[in-house]
């Protein structure tokens, strides 16, 4: 009896650490929250159950467009993407837009419309654009996802999980072009004025993102993402008839497991480099700036310095370094520049002889 009230009350101490947030406190079926850069996992409800996910299908679409596509491209709209049920910027067969247009209406306006027009621009159908969002899925490790369409109208065979949506939304937010697009609060395109419809953008600090999503089968569902001292927290839930209030407590509580810190100071070593031809061998190189990183109490970070570690002589101290690298489980948080820390001269060429020069050429 004491191994067995052991082992659950240590099983009770792992929930809790792990799920700060009292389970009945948010009222999704399904949630996930997640560290997007250390892929640490913040909040977990029926993670890998698969539902409907409605039209936060569209960040997938958004991010294939992204990847693969020039978004200034202009694109006339064929007559298959006008009149699509469902949510709509009201595109006219035959008018001209830009693909970034188009992405604005997709995810400011989760315009159905806008999401076959790309996906008949980028894939040359709408079945041959689905091929291209289940590869990227299977590439990103989503083994709970399937898409038949570009833009999340029901259909038995599309479906997703919590887990997989966060796993693509902390993906495509590193694509500079996606995030500026979910992360714009407002735009004017023509004579057409969008609004973004995640109210998030206006009530939490950082919020960045990405796309809400409903449908009468599939409820009210939510991926949210936000950004504070250079760390992103995304969280997604699904049938959530509170998502709004539901994402604040997962956001918040997520940026309350880390602190800020003191990762470099200004002036200080972060490595040396190798000097060819030079009165000595190696040269300091120091840090330009301070930099500070929001970091969980067991997080430590690496130094790594870019090209290939060595240089010609001379170095001239004060002159400009190698960008430094700070690392956390190998991927970088972010770049440094650096100076170097003291003057490495040339080695002087012995002068030759008359004869030297004449017979040794």
């Amino acid at each position: 009896m004491k191994r067995l009230f052991a082992g659950t009350a240590a099983g009770l101490l792992a929930v809790v650490l792990l799920f700060p947030i009292k389970a009945q406190a948010i009222s999704a079926r399904r949630a996930y929250a997640m560290d997007a850069i250390s892929g640490k996992v913040l909040y977990e409800r029926s993670p890998q159950e698969r539902s409907l996910i409605a039209s936060t299908t569209k960040i997938m679409t958004a991010l294939i467009v992204c990847e693969q596509c020039n978004v200034l491209d202009r694109m006339r709209v064929p007559k298959e993407a006008v009149g699509i049920e469902g949510s709509s910027m009201y595109l006219k067969e035959g008018e001209i837009l830009t693909l970034q247009e188009l992405l604005y209406g997709l995810m400011l306006s989760s315009g159905n419309d806008a999401a076959v027009a790309l996906a008949i621009y980028c894939g040359g159908t709408v079945e041959g654009f689905a091929g291209l969002m289940n590869d990227k899925a299977h590439r990103l490790g989503m083994t709970g996802t399937h898409f038949e369409n570009p833009n999340g109208l029901d259909s038995p065979g599309h479906y997703s999980t919590a887990r997989d949506l966060a796993v693509l939304a902390a993906y495509a937010m590193e694509n500079p072009v996606f995030r500026q697009t979910v992360s714009t609060k407002s735009i004017r395109i023509g004579d057409r004025y969008l609004t973004n419809h995640n109210k998030l953008l206006w009530r939490i600090s950082g919020a960045e993102g990405v796309k809400t999503g409903f449908t009468k089968a599939a409820g009210r569902i939510l991926v949210s993402s936000a950004q504070r001292e250079g760390r992103r927290v995304v969280a997604v839930t699904i049938d959530d008839p509170n998502d709004w209030s539901d994402h604040q407590k997962l956001l918040e509580n997520g940026f309350s497991r880390y602190e800020t810190r003191r990762v470099i100071n200004k002036g200080e070593t972060v490595g040396t480099m190798e000097v060819a031809g030079g009165q000595r061998q190696k040269v300091t190189v120091l840090a330009s700036e301070d930099l500070d990183f929001s970091l969980a109490p067991d997080e430590q970070v690496q130094l790594a310095l870019s090209g290939s570690g060595f240089l010609y002589a001379p170095a001239v101290e004060g002159a400009a370094g190698p960008d430094c690298y700070a690392l956390l489980g190998g991927k970088a948080l972010a770049k440094v520049p650096t100076i170097f820390g003291e003057t490495i001269e040339q080695t002087p060429m012995e002068e030759k002889s008359f004869w030297e020069k004449i017979f040794n050429r």
